[in-house]
C-alpha cells in the first residue's frame, strides 16, 4: 500500500513556511520578485498590516503601496526597515506580554484604519487579542488562514462550506503544536467572526509557492529540473495538484479590500478548466528552465517502500486515494467567481528561479537543508532500486 502521510505529519509540512521565513539574512530589496497590481485604486485605503515580512507580506505591501494605499505595519520589526525602510511600523511581538503595547498605544492616541489584515498567527489567542483591541478602530478585518482547516479531504471539489477542525473547548490553555495547526487555524477564523461578524473576509490558501518560498516545497522541482538529467518523479504524473502563487494570493487580497469583498474564501489554483497535475507541474519546471531533464516516474508504493514519501519528499504531490484523495482538488470557484486569477505554472517557476539565484550559497543550502526533496545521492540509489525492479520484472 502507498505512504500517505498522517495527519501529523501533514500538517507539521503545511505548516513548515512560517518557521522558514525567519531565516536571517533572506529578505532584501534585492529579492523582491513582486508582481505590482497595475494602476492606482480608485479610494486610497489606511491598511494595517499585522506581519508583513514573511514569505507573502511583501508582495502584500508592495501591491497595496503601488496602488496608492497608505500602509502600517506591525510586527516585531526584525525586516521591516530592511525591506520598507519608508513604511510606518508599529514594533511589537504578539507572543510577548504587552505585546500589543505599540498598537494599543496608536489606537489611544485615535488611530484607525480602513482594513486590518492578519497573515501569520496560528494560536487564536493572538487573533483574539489583536481582533479584540482593533473592535471599532478597524472597519473591516482580514485573516490569512488555511485549507489544513478543514476536518475532511477525502472527497474532490469540496468547498467553504466543508466542515472544519474543532479546537479543544481548553484551547485558550494550551499551547501551541503541530498536531492542533488545522484546528488553531480554524479557532482563529472564529475568533475573528466574533468580533468582526459582518465584516470579515478569510482567506484559505494552499501550499504558496514563486518567489519568497523559504519552506523551498515549491523551490524544489524547478531547481532539481534545472540539474537535469534523470529524475526522480512520483506516481504516474496524472495526479492533480493545487497550489498558489503568492502574488496571486496577495492580488485577490487587494482587490477584496478595494471592492469591499466580505467572507470565506479557499485560494489556490490553477483555475478549475485548466487542472495542474504533477506532470504538468514538472513540464512548467523544464520549461522554465530550459532543461534537458528526463523523467522517471515511480509508483507510490514503491516509494514507501524506498521511505520516499510524498508532500516533503515529493514536494506538491500527494496520491490522489484514501485520505487525501480530495486535497488536490478543492472547490474554488467561489473565489475564481470574485476576481481570484492566476499567474501561469510556467511563469512562476521561471520567477522562482530568478528570484532563488539572487541567494548566496549559504542561504541556498539552509533552504535545501529543511527537508524538502532528496538529495542527489538518495535520488540515485532509488532510480538504480527501481531500474533493477523493473529489468527483473521484465526478465520475468
Amino acid at each position: 500500500m502507498p505512504h500517505h502521510p498522517s495527519r501529523r505529519e501533514f500538517i507539521r509540512t503545511v505548516s513548515v513556511a512560517g518557521a522558514a521565513v525567519g531565516i536571517g539574512g533572506l529578505a532584501g530589496p534585492a529579492l523582491r520578485a513582486v508582481r505590482a497590481a497595475e494602476g492606482k485604486a480608485a479610494r486610497p485605503l489606511e491598511i494595517l498590516v499585522l506581519g508583513g515580512t514573511g514569505q507573502t507580506g511583501p508582495h502584500l505591501v508592495e501591491q497595496l503601496l503601488a496602488r496608492g494605499h497608505t500602509v502600517t505595519l506591525f510586527n516585531r520589526g526584525n525586516r521591516s526597515e530592511e525591506l520598507f525602510p519608508d513604511v510606518e511600523c508599529l514594533i511589537g511581538d504578539r507572543n510577548a506580554p504587552d505585546g500589543l503595547e505599540a498598537l494599543e498605544d496608536a489606537i489611544a492616541e485615535g488611530r484607525t484604519w480602513d482594513i486590518a489584515i492578519d497573515i501569520w498567527p496560528s494560536h487564536p489567542n493572538l487573533v483574539d487579542a489583536s481582533a479584540k483591541a482593533l473592535q471599532g478602530h478597524v472597519d473591516h478585518y482580514m485573516f490569512v488562514s488555511t485549507i489544513s482547516v478543514y476536518a475532511d479531504h477525502s472527497k474532490p471539489d469540496m468547498d467553504e462550506s466543508d466542515t472544519t477542525a474543532e479546537a479543544p473547548e481548553n484551547w485558550r490553555d494550551l499551547e501551541f503544536s503541530m498536531e492542533l495547526y488545522g484546528a488553531f487555524k480554524a479557532e482563529c477564523e472564529n475568533r475573528v467572526r466574533h468580533f468582526f461578524p459582518d465584516n470579515h473576509t478569510i482567506f484559505r490558501p494552499g501550499l504558496i509557492i514563486g518567489p519568497r518560498d523559504f519552506s523551498y516545497r515549491g523551490v524544489y522541482w524547478p531547481v532539481r529540473v534545472r540539474q537535469g538529467g534523470e529524475v526522480l518523479a512520483p506516481g504516474d504524473g496524472r495526479d492533480v495538484i493545487q497550489v498558489i502563487d503568492g502574488r496571486d494570493l496577495t492580488a485577490f487580497e487587494v482587490m477584496c479590500m478595494e471592492k469591499g469583498v466580505t467572507g470565506t474564501f479557499n485560494v489556490v489554483g490553477p483555475h478549475p478548466r485548466d487542472p495542474l497535475t504533477i506532470g504538468k507541474l514538472l513540464e512548467s519546471c523544464k520549461i522554465a528552465s530550459e532543461s534537458d531533464a528526463t523523467f522517471t516516474w515511480v509508483p507510490a508504493e514503491f516509494l514507501a517502500s524506498q521511505n520516499v514519501g510524498p508532500w516533503m519528499n515529493m514536494s506538491c504531490w500527494i496520491p490522489a486515494e484514501g485520505e487525501y484523495a480530495g486535497f488536490g482538488s478543492r472547490n474554488i470557484d467561489k473565489a475564481v467567481k470574485a476576481g481570484l486569477t492566476f499567474t501561469p505554472i510556467d511563469t512562476t517557476m521561471r520567477d522562482t528561479l530568478a528570484w532563488y539565484d539572487t541567494l548566496g550559497d549559504e542561504q541556498r543550502e539552509s533552504l535545501s537543508a529543511r527537508g524538502v526533496g532528496v538529495s542527489p545521492e538518495r535520488e540515485a540509489e532509488v532510480l538504480e532500486a527501481w531500474h533493477e525492479r523493473e529489468q527483473t520484472t521484465g526478465d520475468d
